[in-house]
């Protein structure tokens, strides 16, 4: 099976100069906790709900006025849309992520995955539970 039979298509990405606070707007929106970030139409890293919460609320700064930038996770990895589940699964697991971009051929976003969409889509508890164990373990 392919990723781009179980991705969740169409992901939003957001800029780098963008606010915490946008962006945490974007992933409730999107019902998401990780949005790519984007500069020069590249992804250059990843917001997550954690770096808000550990990066931007733990620390006082406030949401409204600090820039994706400042708190990003940089560095992408990702999959693309043709890559094996079997291949996505190892490097979830290896990289210990629970969700990866999608970019087409041309290294154009289009779409995420998430363990969720392996383990709603793919019909392989087997496989979710797998990455969800090496994931979770530190």
């Amino acid at each position: 099976m392919l990723v781009r039979e179980v991705m969740h298509p169409n992901a939003k990405v957001i800029n780098f100069q963008h606010t915490v606070e946008e962006a945490a707007r974007l992933m409730e929106s999107e019902d998401c906790g990780s949005i790519p970030v984007e500069k020069d139409d590249k992804m250059v890293g990843m917001v997550t709900d954690r770096d808000i919460a550990i990066r931007v609320v733990a620390h006082g700064k406030d949401p409204s006025k600090t820039p994706v930038q400042e708190v990003m996770s940089e560095g992408i990895n990702y999959c693309f849309d043709d890559d094996d589940l079997n291949d996505v699964r190892r490097k979830m697991t290896d990289r210990q992520h629970r969700r990866l971009p999608v970019v087409d051929r041309n290294k154009r976003l289009v779409g995420m995955i998430s363990l969720g969409d392996i383990a709603n889509k793919a019909g392989d508890p087997g496989l979710s539970h797998d990455i969800l164990s090496k994931v979770s373990h530190h």
